[in-house]
């Protein structure tokens, strides 16, 4: 199986928040699938080889949303 998939534990309270996190997840290079859970206050995304953990982890902390827990599913 070729690429990752990083799992999320993202504080949002609305969906503006988690659409922020769509918008800035959609502009980087590599993100092949973004799944977004307000009711879970879950993001997984999956990548390409190249898209490291701390990327995706900092792309999302740019939101300023509170990352609770992260993790690599693969």
């Amino acid at each position: 199986m070729s690429g990752h998939l990083y799992h999320f534990d993202v504080a949002m309270s609305c969906s503006g928040c988690s659409g922020a996190v769509e918008r800035v997840l959609n502009r980087l290079d590599g993100v092949s699938k973004i799944d977004i859970s307000l009711d879970k206050q879950t993001v997984d995304v999956a990548t390409v080889d190249s898209v490291n953990y701390d990327t995706v982890y900092n792309t999302i902390a740019k939101t300023g949303k509170k990352i609770n827990n992260g993790n690599v599913v693969y």
